[in-house]
């Protein structure tokens, strides 16, 4: 399993107050290595971008909804993950909620822009990725 170096900022970019970067493990650390939940389908979001930059199979599948999720997951070998905003997030009800990101990242010199609404569901507390709509 893949864990970012000590002390390095965050892969999703979330800032501090102060508008500095938050170190990985004060941020999405807390749910990719500590098994914490996401209090949120924003945080969810961010946590499984950084599960992509550090190729964490096991997180993905296991926020993944089971109505949706893939038996596997394979990736890009060479990806280079460049970086993520968050557009816009909706609570639609208590427990359905949808994110609206970019992220890019870069594949054997090609450059890659993913847009992305992305629709969560909380069961039993736990918010899940169901699926998403591309622009």
């Amino acid at each position: 399993m893949s864990r970012a170096a000590p002390g390095a900022a965050c892969p999703c970019g979330r800032l501090d107050a102060r508008g500095r970067p938050l170190a990985h493990e004060a941020c999405c650390g807390r749910y990719l290595h500590a098994g914490l939940a996401a209090p949120d389908a924003e945080s969810l979001m961010r946590s499984r971008y950084s599960a992509f930059v550090l190729e964490r199979a096991d997180y993905l599948l296991a926020t993944w909804h089971s109505s949706t999720r893939p038996p596997t997951l394979d990736f890009e070998p060479g990806a280079q993950w460049l970086g993520l905003e968050v557009r816009a997030q909706r609570l639609l009800d208590a427990d359905h909620a949808e994110v609206e990101f970019v992220a890019r990242h870069r594949v054997a010199g090609r450059a890659v822009r993913l847009h992305e609404r992305s629709r969560f569901v909380r069961e039993d507390g736990r918010w899940y990725y169901v699926d998403g709509m591309f622009f």
